[in-house]
């Protein structure tokens, strides 16, 4: 299997701080399977089937390899390059073909019209335009193509989870490159475009928990 990684001079004005970017690939590749614990059941089902080549919208440290079909081919759309060094040891781990894209979700570099799947998880929460990025994710796909995410998301209103990612949203953004625990991204996918879109509302039960409110589904271009 081989890997390759396209870079481009400017990412769109993407610039990842060097220690939270740093700090996030070590996060993640530390935590990477606690937090894979509480969401594998909502994971291996919204993954499932996925064909042999699949784009990935923040790939980070390769959580979701794991998901891919024996022998898949992966479009790692991934801006973070100090992710890219461990993806890239992940993929060669598990036979996985990498293709690393160092741009951001709001314009992928694939033309028209070209994927059958994309994926996401916990990635949706740092974009700056949920919008363009859903926009993208319509283009990029082919007629019928699936999107299928597991995100977390916005608590109800007047609980003490809600309460809790307001009070910590200002340094849990500066933590966690920009990440946002208050994006109701259920009614944004909702209000997308897509021709149809399935999605589970869930809790899980982690240590963190202005992290712990999450959707995971599949909307179909």
């Amino acid at each position: 299997m081989t890997s390759s990684v396209v870079h481009r001079d400017a990412i769109d004005g993407f610039d990842p701080h060097p220690f939270r970017g740093r700090f996030n690939s070590v996060f993640f590749a530390v935590m990477g399977g606690y937090i894979n614990l509480h969401m594998h059941k909502r994971k291996r089902a919204v993954f499932a089937g996925l064909p042999q080549t699949v784009v990935e919208l923040g790939s980070g440290v390769g959580a979701n390899l794991r998901y891919l079909p024996t022998g898949a081919r992966l479009i790692a759309i991934e801006p973070n390059p100090f992710m890219h060094a461990r993806l890239r040891r992940a993929a060669a781990k598990r036979g996985v073909d990498l293709e690393i894209r160092q741009v951001v979700a709001e314009r992928i570099d694939l033309p028209d019209a070209s994927a059958d799947a994309i994926i996401s998880s916990l990635v949706l929460c740092t974009v700056g335009d949920t919008a363009a990025v859903f926009a993208e994710v319509r283009r990029v796909l082919r007629p019928g193509g699936r999107f299928s995410f597991a995100e977390h998301v916005v608590a109800r209103k007047h609980t003490p989870t809600r309460w809790m990612q307001r009070a910590l949203r200002r340094p849990w953004a500066w933590a966690f490159e920009g990440c946002s625990c208050e994006r109701d991204l259920a009614s944004a996918i909702e209000s997308a475009g897509f021709s149809s879109v399935e999605i589970e509302r869930y809790r899980i039960h982690s240590l963190f928990l202005p992290f712990n409110t999450h959707i995971a589904g599949t909307a179909v271009a």
